[in-house]
């Protein structure tokens, strides 16, 4: 199957989780853009939604759904988003779209992250992905410099977050303990966070492979 038809059917066996009164994150990518154009037809079960991005936001409010910040939303039920790339742990590496900071605040609030990926992500060590990190523009040279004691840093082209703020790409990583990395990572100064979902990993990954639908649950 295509990957395209890949994304389409995690999206759409995603859809199955959304029950009523559902306080609903909305992630970012590729795979969750199937997710968005499938909503409406859980419309009715959707009390509140909220957003990782400008750019899903903004496919929300055209699809007619009212799009709360997150500073008004004390938590959330559920929250889907997708993944770079994605272990047994379900820990993660997030942010290719650049919206990694935005993710891990939704799922911080989320009582239930539901990862959506296809066969391709589906990983036994993380790093082949580059790692992103988003960094404070005054500290973008010294944090280039640290990172590159772990492996390729090097700075994202023409790519601002929705936070104002620049992207750094580790490429050449093999990440044995994402746990560390993420800590290690994110206590470097004028770092804001990294894309490892480690802390925070997903509670259930919905994996669309060529044999089907697998739901794998947290370990």
């Amino acid at each position: 199957m295509s990957q395209k038809t890949l994304k389409q059917l995690a999206a759409e066996k995603a859809l199955t989780y959304i029950s009523k009164g559902e306080r609903l994150g909305v992630g970012t990518g590729s795979t969750v853009d199937c997710l968005i154009a499938l909503l409406p037809e859980v419309r009715h079960h959707i009390d509140v939604v909220v957003s990782s991005s400008e750019r899903s936001t903004e496919q929300l409010l055209e699809l007619g759904f009212k799009v709360l910040p997150m500073t008004d939303v004390e938590s959330l039920t559920l929250y889907i988003d997708g993944a770079d790339e994605i272990n047994d742990k379900l820990q993660m590496i997030k942010g290719g779209g650049a919206a990694l900071t935005r993710e891990k605040i939704v799922a911080a609030h989320a009582d239930r992250f539901i990862c959506i990926a296809d066969q391709s992500k589906y990983v036994d060590v993380l790093g082949k992905f580059p790692l992103p990190v988003e960094v404070i523009p005054m500290a973008l040279g010294h944090v280039q410099r640290e990172l590159n004691k772990l492996g390729d840093a090097r700075v994202r082209e023409g790519v601002i977050t929705d936070n104002g703020n620049p992207i750094i790409d580790v490429f050449g990583l093999k990440i044995t303990d994402p746990i560390a990395l993420e800590t290690h990572i994110n206590q470097i100064v004028g770092v804001v966070t990294n894309g490892i979902f480690a802390h925070r990993p997903a509670d259930v990954l919905v994996l669309a492979t060529d044999n089907g639908v697998q739901v794998i649950e947290a370990k």
